[in-house]
């Protein structure tokens, strides 16, 4: 009973206490509400004074955001006058010191000095040219910006008009100035001057870049090409681009270029000029005819130099420095118009000269110069390609094509030409009176030998091919050089063989006639032989085409000259006679052939003419070996009907033989040549009757030998 007690009087304390905190919590409540009800009572006054106050403050508020307002647009009009003042104040301080700088300038004389200081002169007028940029740029703006503030400040009336006043002031100050000062600085100024003395600058280090010096070529092909050299230093070079740039910069650009055009042309014409080139005087096609061959031969030769040497050497260098002055102009689109401007009056003089020559009369020693010409021209296109490589250079890209292509057409004409005239020489004119070459077979053998010599056989192909394709189309075959050239001569030649028949036709002595045979198609054979155009044609067309045809006039020349002696002497005649007419016709047949004999020697002393030495040589053996052997026999057999004191004895018969041909006595100084030929190109010659076989048994042996085939 007792715990149960004391756990109720525990629990009805706790009750008690909380009660009396329950109680204690609402008579704080009740308090609480109170105080909130009396500042209630206070923030409603609060609020009613704040709401009174506001509405007093609410002018000032206005008007301070108003003057706030009018600062910073004041500010923002002021800000741009006081930043142009500064840029007054720079110019003002540049043009001192680029006054200073010209007074050093001028007092130098050192030239790399003088350089180092003339770049220092470039950079303070570009930093005076900024300046002026940049209070031309800023004066009107900041005269814009005062005049829209003078502007609200009257309309609005926000300050006092003494205020309004000074920034009038202000803003017609600087338009007069803008108006009249700036325009003198920019224009008639010291910058001016200084542009000025920039293109005298300028003109004058251009003129001091001189090409080396070529000396005079004097048509001499050895001479080694010079090769191109940088014009001007480093340091020369920049400050030329520093000054073109800002010649540029100062709207001068088209006085730059008219003074690098005039100054660089000039120098590179006075390059050229020092090689004496008076024969490009001489432009046109009537002028050209008119010049004597060997003027015309070395003027085509000193062309084709002074024009490589223009190329490779004088207009590298000027593109060179062109590109490096001017190439930073307008993005590099200059430089390229300057260079063509320079080199275009050069290149110009240079294609009338070659022109002309081209129009000129097609005559055949012009052939060799015009193939130098263009094989120039076309060992030098890589090159020129590489100069004028731009779209600038159209005109003169275009101008090299079409000569190369007129010297193809002039070349393929002369050379054709050339065979038709020897085509066209026979006109019934005998050959020469002495049975020797003639002048046209010469020139004709020579002029083909130059042609098919290393010189001039690959362009004489290559004009034969391009002038093939050119009218045959660019989808033909053509034929190779070897064989287009190879064709070509042929048909020369031929022209040349039909020229000798013709004329042979036309000799009234047939002795006459055969020696001219003879001589004309040996001395082919010999001078094409072992050569370049011997080694074309071919060993077999030569020998066929001239060697035989020579030997088969020597047979002829041999037959009708001494042939007829030879048959006087024949013994078959008086073998059929009786012994009363045997003397007689001994010493008829005797007379006889001393007459024809005397009589074909003179002939051999005073007209005909046997041109080659050793075919002169092998003629006299041959011809001894015919009459000496049947008139020593002649002699023998009829020594008895004939007065043997009279008659010439076999040695002196040879002696006056040898003397005919040649002046040489008998057993002096005779040819020790290989006797030339052999029987067998006349094996089937129908030989019939018996002189003609004893001809054989006498050891006629026409011209085959072992030397002459060497």
């Amino acid at each position: 009973m007792s715990t149960d007690y004391k756990e109720d009087e525990a629990t009805i304390s706790k009750l008690e206490e909380t009660y009396s905190d329950i109680k204690s919590i609402l008579q704080a409540t009740d308090e609480m509400d109170a105080s909130l009800e009396k500042m209630d009572i206070n923030f409603d006054a609060i609020q009613e004074n704040l709401t009174l106050a506001s509405r007093r403050m609410a002018p000032l508020q206005t008007l301070s955001i108003a003057n706030k307002a009018l600062d910073a647009r004041i500010n923002r009009a002021i800000a741009p006058a006081l930043a142009l003042l500064d840029s007054f104040k720079q110019s003002e301080s540049l043009q001192r010191k680029l006054l200073d700088l010209s007074s050093r300038l001028s007092n130098e004389n050192a030239s790399e000095k003088r350089l180092k200081k003339l770049f220092k002169y470039v950079e303070c007028v570009e930093e005076l040219n900024a300046a002026i940029n940049t209070v031309c740029q800023e004066c009107e703006p900041a005269i814009q910006k005062l005049q829209e503030v003078v502007e609200f400040l009257s309309r609005t009336k926000a300050t006092d008009q003494y205020r309004i006043y000074r920034l009038k002031e202000t803003m017609v100050t600087l338009k007069a100035l803008y108006e009249t000062e700036v325009e003198v600085m920019k224009f008639d100024g010291l910058l001016d001057e200084a542009l000025m003395n920039l293109q005298d600058e300028f003109e004058a280090l251009l003129q001091q870049l001189k090409h080396q010096k070529f000396g005079e070529l004097q048509g001499d092909d050895s001479l080694e090409m010079p090769v191109a050299t940088e014009l001007g230093t480093e340091l020369e070079v920049e400050v030329l681009q520093r000054i073109s740039e800002e010649l540029a910069a100062n709207d001068c650009l088209d006085i730059c270029i008219d003074i690098y055009v005039k100054v660089r042309y000039k120098r590179a014409a006075k390059a050229l000029m020092r090689l004496n080139p008076d024969y490009l005087k001489t432009y046109t096609p009537e002028g050209i005819d008119e010049m004597e061959w060997e003027s015309l031969e070395t003027a085509m030769t000193l062309w084709i130099q002074h024009f490589e040497l223009a190329i490779q050497t004088v207009f590298v260098s000027e593109k060179n420095l062109c590109r490096q002055v001017l190439g930073r102009i307008l993005d590099g689109a200059v430089w390229t118009e300057c260079f063509v401007k320079i080199t275009d009056k050069i290149m110009a003089v240079f294609f009338r000269f070659g022109e002309a020559v081209a129009r000129s009369k097609k005559e055949p020693q012009k052939l060799f110069k015009l193939l130098e010409m263009y094989n120039s021209l076309e060992t030098l296109k890589p090159f020129f390609i590489e100069v004028f490589d731009d779209e600038a250079s159209a005109d003169i890209c275009l101008r090299y094509r079409e000569l190369i292509k007129l010297l193809v057409h002039v070349s393929a004409k002369v050379f054709w030409e050339f065979g038709l005239q020897i085509e066209g020489n026979q006109d019934g004119v005998p050959p020469p009176q002495d049975g020797s070459v003639s002048k046209l077979v010469r020139y004709a053998v020579n002029y083909l030998k130059h042609i098919a010599s290393d010189a001039y056989n690959i362009p004489m192909a290559k004009v034969l091919r391009t002038e093939q394709i050119w009218k045959s189309g660019m989808f033909s075959k053509p034929e190779t050089d070897d064989d287009l050239l190879r064709d070509a001569i042929c048909n020369v030649m031929e022209a040349i063989q039909r020229n000798l028949e013709s004329k042979k036709l036309h000799c009234k002595d047939k002795v006459l006639m055969h020696i001219f045979s003879m001589n004309s198609y040996w001395y082919i054979y010999i001078r094409v032989r072992n050569s370049q155009l011997g080694n074309l044609l071919g060993e077999q067309y030569v020998k066929k085409k001239y060697k035989s045809v020579a030997e088969e006039a020597a047979y002829m020349y041999q037959k009708q000259a001494w042939g007829s002696l030879v048959r006087l002497l024949d013994l078959e005649e008086l073998k059929r006679a009786g012994k009363n007419e045997s003397g007689t016709i001994a010493r008829g047949k005797f007379e006889a052939f001393m007459k024809g004999l005397n009589e074909m020697l003179q002939k051999h002393r005073s007209l005909y003419k046997i041109d080659d030495s050793v075919l002169r040589e092998q003629i006299r053996d041959a011809t001894v070996k015919l009459i000496v052997p049947a008139y020593s026999e002649f002699l023998k057999t009829n020594k008895t009907v004939l007065q043997s004191k009279s008659c010439m004895p076999p040695e002196s018969i040879e002696e006056e033989i040898c003397q005919s041909f040649d002046g040489i006595l008998a057993g002096s100084g005779r040819s020790t040549h290989n006797r030339i030929g052999s029987r067998d190109h006349f094996a089937n010659g129908g030989k019939s009757s018996s002189i003609e076989q004893s001809l054989e048994s006498n050891d006629f042996q026409r011209f085959k030998s072992n030397a002459s085939d060497k």
